[in-house]
């Protein structure tokens, strides 16, 4: 590995999603956002749905990172994540149908499970913010 750099891997149950080295990691943890440089303390968190970005040397790579875990090594960043995205990826029409399928269910209020269709309006809201950020850069 070169020297001052950090491996990150990204792994979701469908296997690995990237595996690069890189200068930088930011990511939402379950006490909020936080980064990681080259040497950081050791740590794990749980990580919560949102964006987690990466930086090598002033290319900049976006996911959409469906929550999990992160462990964090002094050399090393290793995602373990529910599902992951790249945001070039990400089908926006696909996250606003999901968005309005959600919204949908929380009308009725009848017999649904509140906290799956809030996960899934937080999932396709997130998934839109990820993807309208890689069209500014």
């Amino acid at each position: 590995m070169a020297e001052g750099r950090l491996l990150l891997e990204i792994v979701t149950p469908q296997g690995l999603v990237f595996s690069e080295e890189i200068d930088e990691v930011t990511a939402t943890g379950s006490e909020g956002e936080f980064g990681v440089l080259p040497g950081h303390v050791p740590f794990v968190t749980i990580l919560r749905i949102g964006m987690l970005t990466c930086k090598t040397g002033n290319e900049m790579k976006i996911f959409f990172v469906n929550g999990g875990y992160a462990e964090v090594g002094q050399d090393k960043v290793l995602i373990l994540a529910d599902s992951a995205e790249r945001s070039d990826e990400i089908d926006i029409e696909r996250a606003k149908a999901a968005m309005k399928r959600a919204e949908e269910r929380l009308k009725k209020a009848e017999d649904i499970d509140f906290k799956r269709a809030e996960a899934a309006i937080e999932r396709a809201v997130t998934r839109m913010q990820v993807a309208e950020v890689r069209r500014i850069k």
